[in-house]
């Protein structure tokens, strides 16, 4: 046996479910606490700033500490294996934090409160919990992340690759839908806190997926594989990353990546609170509704995505989709026009850009360097995913001096994600235009089978 790739599509396929259910965990976690906003904090008292930062601290270390940069080339030193294992458990360990800090147990001087109250005493005990477990999460969300995207194209490339991709995004954005319809229920039928231990159970199933995938590349991987050990002269070195930095193509998705994800998955972690507060819908229905945009993703993520491997044409996908997502924000923030289309239009958008943009880093990068490369984009990425849930909540607390949460005006604040949303346009318009001079690496040719 040469190469994963040769083995039955039954076992490939079985293997990309096993690592999507693991990174649906994750984007569980991630959005579980969007749909009870208002509740969390009306019972943790925290301010609408205080939210983004909590939101914004999952991107703190990929950022600041360049952790997606360093998982990334950890990934290209130790495989796959070990590095999964690693930042898939500090996934784990960061949503029990949170879950943990939240409940009521801790709140009434459980194990570790008081050290927790010593530090920062002006910060609550339960929102520094949550601060600390999201951070954790943060620290190893977006790595792991980086991994299934190697483990894609490891067991893919050549094959169904963006198909693979796509389904790998549907599967995981189920884990978003299901984390904003859920909450709710959790919250109505048994406790507030009970929506961040459900993510905790799954994020642990997820893991457990994860080790199921471990033992499955020992067995299918031939020891003289190199994408489970590098050859001497192809281990990475530091030049790795100035070789990056010149190829114009990858800098483009690197920008249309950030510019693209900050317009959409901060957007998310206030969509519900904006549908409760200007369209006066309940809270249960206002996270059905927002979860709206990842149901279209699930359904055209993977349609797209073999669209993608057959006919090529990546470069204006990602133009297309980033002109709906323009559209999507200045119909939510200046019109009161019923909120279910543009939900539609941004599922349509949320799986256009994916479904070409991932894929079509394998094309324009070295396998040798997919780690780097795709841990230096999931870094970019996420300067975006720190600075904007704060920036959006500043705005909404500036705009709305002393008004009480259920009235908040949410225009400037969505105004700010339709401009994130005019700069990824450019930036696609630049990808084409650079891929239709031909200086690019067969972006809009189908792919090969």
């Amino acid at each position: 046996m040469s190469s994963v790739q040769d083995l039955s599509k039954a076992t490939r396929w079985f293997v990309l479910l096993l690592v999507s259910v693991c990174i649906s965990a994750n984007y569980y976690v991630y959005d579980a606490m969007s749909s009870i906003k208002s509740i969390m904090q009306s019972e943790l008292e925290f301010s609408n700033t205080a939210y983004g930062w909590l939101v914004s601290l999952y991107s703190f270390p990929n950022t600041f500490l360049a952790m997606s940069i360093l998982g990334g080339i950890i990934l290209d030193r130790w495989g796959i294996r070990k590095t999964g294992f690693l930042f898939v458990l500090l996934c784990v360990l960061g949503a029990f934090f949170s879950s943990y800090g939240a409940s009521p147990y801790f709140s009434h001087g459980g194990f570790g409160h008081s050290l927790v109250a010593s530090v920062f005493p002006s910060i609550s005990p339960e929102l520094k919990m949550l601060m600390l477990g999201r951070l954790l999460f943060g620290l190893g969300a977006e790595t792991s992340i980086v991994v299934s995207n190697k483990i894609m194209v490891k067991w893919f490339k050549g094959k169904e690759l963006a198909l693979a991709f796509g389904v790998n995004l549907a599967i995981a954005r189920l884990g978003t839908a299901a984390a904003l319809i859920l909450s709710p229920v959790f919250v109505n039928y048994i406790h507030w806190t009970s929506a961040l231990w459900a993510a905790t159970f799954l994020m642990t199933i997820g893991f457990v997926c994860f080790i199921i995938y471990i033992q499955l590349d020992k067995k299918y991987t031939p020891k003289d594989d190199k994408s489970a050990k590098l050859a001497e002269d192809e281990v990475f070195r530091l030049r790795d990353i100035v070789d990056l930095i010149k190829n114009k193509s990858f800098i483009y998705v690197c920008l249309l990546c950030v510019t693209f994800y900050s317009a959409v998955f901060p957007f998310q972690s206030y969509c519900p609170d904006l549908l409760h507060n200007k369209f006066n819908l309940s809270i249960e229905l206002s996270g059905i509704l927002s979860s709206l945009i990842i149901w279209g993703t699930i359904v055209f993520t993977p349609l797209f995505g073999y669209l993608v491997d057959k006919k090529g044409k990546r470069a204006s996908i990602m133009f297309l989709g980033s002109g709906l997502l323009i559209i999507t924000h200045l119909i939510l923030s200046l019109t009161y026009l019923t909120p279910y289309i543009p939900m539609f239009i941004l599922g349509i958008a949320f799986s256009l850009v994916p479904a070409a943009m991932w894929p079509s880093v394998a094309l324009i990068v070295e396998e040798k360097k997919l780690g780097t490369a795709y841990g230096t984009m999931a870094s970019i990425q996420n300067l975006g995913l720190w600075a904007f849930p704060i920036i959006a909540g500043w705005i909404l607390d500036k705009t709305n001096p002393g008004v009480p949460a259920g009235s908040l005006d949410y225009t400037y604040t969505i105004l700010m994600f339709a401009g994130l949303g005019v700069i990824g346009f450019i930036l696609a318009y630049l990808l084409r235009r650079n891929e239709i001079k031909g200086k690019s690496h067969g972006l809009e040719l189908p792919s090969k089978t």
